[in-house]
């Protein structure tokens, strides 16, 4: 009965997209998302590249145009096509969400070991199962908590629930949209669950700076009825696409998610890695005493040598984050953009940079660097780089779709003003009638 009410369930606005368009050459070879029979399925995913004509027969055009992001977000949700867009590009504010059917299920990510998130965590997940008739995904460890796990009155609704682990589950195609409660750093982790298409996003401001959440608690069942019903703006928030490549100098005695084992004879010495950023990437000195020493290539050609403490590739989604510290500018995330910022450098003239959302960016270790460095994503997965390593930096084709309480631009300035307090002063008072005639 369920499936025949879905079938026959169309949505208030337009057709949506109902397949992944062709997004950018890195995309042309990406698995397809095809709902497995069994919920534990491993997240790692081996990328093999097709074979590419002879420099003779075909020499690639690089755009500085970042690749189209894909607008299909999870198994059900899509953006709403403007009809009057031009040249298939949409202005990012008409961007809204739309459902190719209705959605029936829902990823609720909670800050782990915060007391104060506990009763709307409850009550959020109540009025999703009994009131909506969803299926809850949460974490594992979150019903680990001594106060939910021994809460007698909440048994009944946990019983309900669909559990994962990090990992270890993969999420892909379960989840239709995710709610977090806490603060920026749920979204974050929201972002590193979901290594291609993202479900779209709406954060409830509960955490201690909430610049990347927008929504408040009280009025949560309108808010989330809203986006059930299909009626919310949305903003694409880009990722980076971070290909680590690293010599093979011992053998690793722990198995990452994002390793991925080379194929062939040409490279058997080497292992990558691949992670999809939200924020930022930071390269820094880690322990050492000594000035980091890397090498910054754009497009294979070297721009410059970072020496300082490091160095922070970011997002405009990240510019407000650990880049603005460092005395990058704000870019608002519907720029397409990669931002480049170095961090104490030992230069009265190196300022922070930004380029075109299309170019690749190459990191390399420096051959008169003195010690080796250390790359961080999204402040997770930190690790050491060593002579012969690499970190490869793109503009990812899968965005986050980060739900609005109102549109892009208001919500953007409403974050700087109630989270950073951007230009926030006393005004200046006007001139009395004696200090005007003195003029």
């Amino acid at each position: 009965m369920e499936n025949s009410e879905e079938d026959s369930w169309t949505p208030k606005s337009e057709t949506c997209v109902e397949s992944l368009p062709h997004c950018c050459s890195a995309c042309d070879n990406r698995e397809s998302l095809i709902p497995g029979k069994t919920f534990r399925k491993p997240k790692a995913r081996s990328m093999s590249t097709s074979a590419v004509p002879s420099c003779a027969e075909f020499r690639r055009t690089q755009s500085l145009h970042g690749p189209s992001p894909v607008t299909t977000f999870g198994p059900k949700a899509c953006m709403l096509k403007n009809p009057k867009a031009v040249m298939h590009i949409q202005d990012p504010a008409s961007q809204r969400l739309t459902w190719n059917k209705p959605p029936k299920s829902v990823l609720v990510i909670k800050k782990i070991q915060d007391v104060s998130l506990l009763q709307p965590f409850k009550e959020l997940c109540i009025f999703l199962t009994e009131q909506k008739n969803m299926i809850v995904y949460v974490e594992r460890k979150v019903l680990e908590d001594p106060a939910i796990a021994n809460d007698e009155s909440f048994v009944a609704v946990k019983k309900n629930f669909c559990t994962f682990r990090e990992d270890f589950d993969d999420l892909s195609n379960r989840v239709d949209f995710i709610i977090c409660l806490g603060g920026d750093g749920t979204l974050l982790y929201a972002s590193s669950l979901f290594q291609e298409s993202v479900p779209p996003v709406m954060a409830f401001h509960l955490g201690s700076l909430g610049f990347l959440t927008p929504f408040n608690f009280d009025t949560y069942q309108s808010q989330v009825t809203q986006v059930i019903e299909g009626n919310a703006a949305i903003i694409l928030r880009s990722r980076l696409k971070v290909k680590v490549v690293k010599e093979s100098r011992e053998k690793s005695k722990t198995k990452d998610k994002n390793l991925i084992i080379t194929n062939g004879d040409d490279e058997p010495s080497r292992k990558t890695m691949q992670y999809q950023v939200l924020n930022e990437v930071v390269v820094d000195r880690g322990p050492s005493s000594y000035l980091s020493n890397v090498d910054l290539f754009l497009d294979g050609h070297l721009i410059t040598t970072v020496q300082g403490d490091g160095v922070i590739v970011s997002t405009p989604t990240g510019s407000t984050a650990y880049a603005v510290a460092a005395g990058a500018s704000m870019i608002h995330p519907n720029v397409p953009a990669i931002l480049i910022t170095p961090i104490c450098p030992h230069s009265l003239s190196f300022r922070p940079i930004v380029v075109p959302a299309g170019v690749e960016l190459k990191i390399m270790l420096s051959r008169e660097a003195r010690n080796n460095a250390w790359v961080s994503f999204d402040g997770r997965k930190r690790q050491e780089i060593g002579h012969g390593d690499s970190i490869t930096i793109t503009t990812s084709c899968f965005p986050v779709p980060s739900i609005c309480f109102r549109d892009p631009v208001n919500d953007w300035f409403e974050s700087l003003a109630q989270c950073l307090h951007w230009n926030v002063r006393k005004k200046q008072s006007h001139l009395s009638s004696e200090e005007e005639e003195e003029f």
